[in-house]
């Protein structure tokens, strides 16, 4: 009998995770530095993805308060998710999916739902090992969506709290699964004690054991500190942390996080983590973009002065500018493709109130006002529209400062008494802004957690806009996240009134841009949903980019 001839097909290289936890404590940097590992292993040729874990029992970030939390971001699906995600987002300069999140709250969520679905076949359901083998099956799902080589995993929070014990399980029984596939990254503070003078890494042996004593090994440790970390104290780290010295990355203060990446392959990181894993480079590393994006952000020919107003910015003695990070990197995106250098200054919108404020504006060369919710901070809000109106300055409204724009030239031009939205005062005469008819009986429900129009979604441009020059564009897709909208019962007589709804929502009911004609104003333009969130360092969003350079003209 005649043999027939089977085509050998070559095996699937297997994918590599790469988990990131942190030491010693919290805000260290653990998502700044897994996007820059996730950089640098994309210059070599690497399809790399990255994930966050976050250890809350909020199902997403969207009910968290913004001046505990910092800023949501919304990603192209629609999840609310931390601001890392954004992280990654620019610095891999791809759209992450929904699978690349997750929260204490939505692993549970998942097994409970199985369990009630009898997808366990009856048995019990315990929290080991059914919560981690959770975690774990969705690290690989989200491997396999984005085809990766490599999975960058950020476990929020520090080894050694509780909240971090059942990820760290996951940790561990992937590691004994396939020890060769995955390496974990440990990210720890070394202090320099002004009395002492000199950089202490006690305090990273100890987390480094704490870690140890969860069944976790650190492969490499990235030492943040104010100052390089010298060889002596990289052998020190390495000797008691059991780490080969080589492994052991400095990572000090920088002028900028966008120069991280370049720091790191000066330490020669992605090489040590490419051994690490048994992975080949499928090209040298190719940075050359960064590096001119990174050059021009410190070349800038001239300064463009921004005022942005919000009013999350005040927690308690300090400045907050997470709450609106995405805004502010999209500024600066922004100027430095302008060959700008920005100078962003927060102005919190309850100091506002006080009209005899209002000249300190005049220091700007332009001033936005970024999304949020609620009452607090509103009538500054409105003083700040209406002076930047009238004096011509550059404005630029985003979400709710698009709103609150409608709102202003409701009640001062088309001079309608009592005008007012409806979150603010929901008995006013006149609701220029109203909740969205499928957002009512969501609020009367209470169902408020990912309920609101979250996600991407389709706009038609009228052309000759300001907006449609600037995205040279007549249809765009953007983000969103709101419950109101511009009451379509005003929409005529603000049209008569001189104001401009250059973008809609392809059936023309959901007023996207509103703005003034530049023979009337500079720059006067406001978006309901949120550009920034789509703003990358080597593709700088185009609102952005217009309303910075009619700032700068005008000034």
């Amino acid at each position: 009998m005649k043999k027939t001839a089977t085509k050998a097909t070559a095996k699937q290289p297997a994918t590599k995770y790469i988990f990131v936890v942190g030491g010693v404590m919290s805000g260290v940097g653990k998502g700044i530095t897994s996007s820059s590992i996730a950089c640098v292993l994309q210059a070599r040729g690497l399809k790399v993805t990255a994930m966050k874990i976050d250890p809350y029992i909020n199902v997403d970030a969207g009910t968290m308060n913004p001046t505990e939390h910092g800023e949501v971001f919304v990603l192209k699906d629609g999840l609310e998710t931390d601001q890392d995600m954004g992280n990654y987002e620019r610095f891999l300069n791809a759209d992450m999916p929904s699978i690349n999140y997750m929260t204490t709250g939505s692993v549970y969520q998942s097994v409970i739902e199985k369990e009630r679905n009898l997808e366990y076949g009856g048995r019990n359901v315990e929290v080991v090992p059914d919560i981690p083998l959770e975690v774990i099956r969705r690290i690989k799902q989200a491997a396999h969506v984005a085809a990766a080589d490599v999975v960058l995993i950020e476990v929020g929070g520090t080894v050694g709290e509780y909240q971090n014990v059942l990820f760290l399980e996951a940790i561990r029984m992937m590691k004994t699964e396939q020890p060769e596939n995955v390496a974990v990254v440990m990210v720890s503070y070394l202090p320099v004690p002004t009395a002492i003078g000199e950089m202490k890494t006690k305090p990273t042996q100890t987390a480094v054991r704490m870690l140890n004593s969860a069944g976790v090994f650190a492969d490499m440790i990235i030492c943040r500190s104010s100052v390089p970390v010298d060889q002596k104290r990289k052998e020190k780290v390495a000797t008691f942390c059991n780490v080969r010295v080589e492994n052991v990355i400095s990572s000090p203060d920088l002028q900028s996080i966008y120069d991280i990446p370049l720091n790191y392959e000066e330490d020669n990181l992605s090489s040590q983590l490419l051994t690490i894993l048994c992975l080949k480079s499928k090209k040298p590393t190719d940075l050359k973009a960064w590096k001119q994006f990174v050059k021009q952000s410190k070349n800038g020919v001239d300064t463009v002065k921004i005022a942005v107003v919000g009013k999350y910015f005040n927690s308690g003695d300090f400045v907050l500018s997470d709450v609106y990070i995405s805004v502010l990197e999209a500024i600066k995106f922004s100027a430095y493709k302008l060959n700008l250098k920005p100078e962003i200054t927060y102005l919190s919108s309850q100091d506002l109130a006080d009209r005899k404020q209002l000249k300190k504006l005049n220091a700007f060369d332009g001033i936005l006002v970024p999304g949020g919710f609620g009452t607090t901070g509103i009538e500054g809000k409105l003083n700040v529209i209406e002076y930047a109106r009238k004096q011509e300055i550059p404005y630029f409204g985003i979400c709710y400062g698009m709103q609150l724009m409608v709102l202003e030239f409701a009640k001062h031009v088309l001079r309608l008494k009592n005008a007012s939205t409806e979150e603010i005062d929901p008995t006013a005469s006149h609701l220029v802004i109203g909740i969205m008819p499928e957002q009512r009986e969501k609020i009367a429900k209470r169902e408020m957690g990912g309920s609101m129009r979250l996600g991407q979604y389709p706009a038609k441009l009228k052309s000759g806009s300001v907006a449609a020059k600037a995205y040279k564009a007549t249809e765009v897709l953007e983000r969103h996240r709101h419950r109101y909208e511009v009451n379509p019962d005003y929409i005529e007589r603000l049209k008569a009134a001189g104001l401009r709804f250059s973008g809609a929502s392809p059936d023309g009911t959901l007023m996207e841009i509103a703005e003034l004609p530049v023979e009337e104003h500079p720059f006067f333009v406001g978006v309901q949903f949120h550009p920034e969130l789509q703003a990358r360092p080597l593709a700088p969003h185009p609102l952005f980019t217009a309303f910075i350079k009619a700032a700068y003209e005008s000034k």
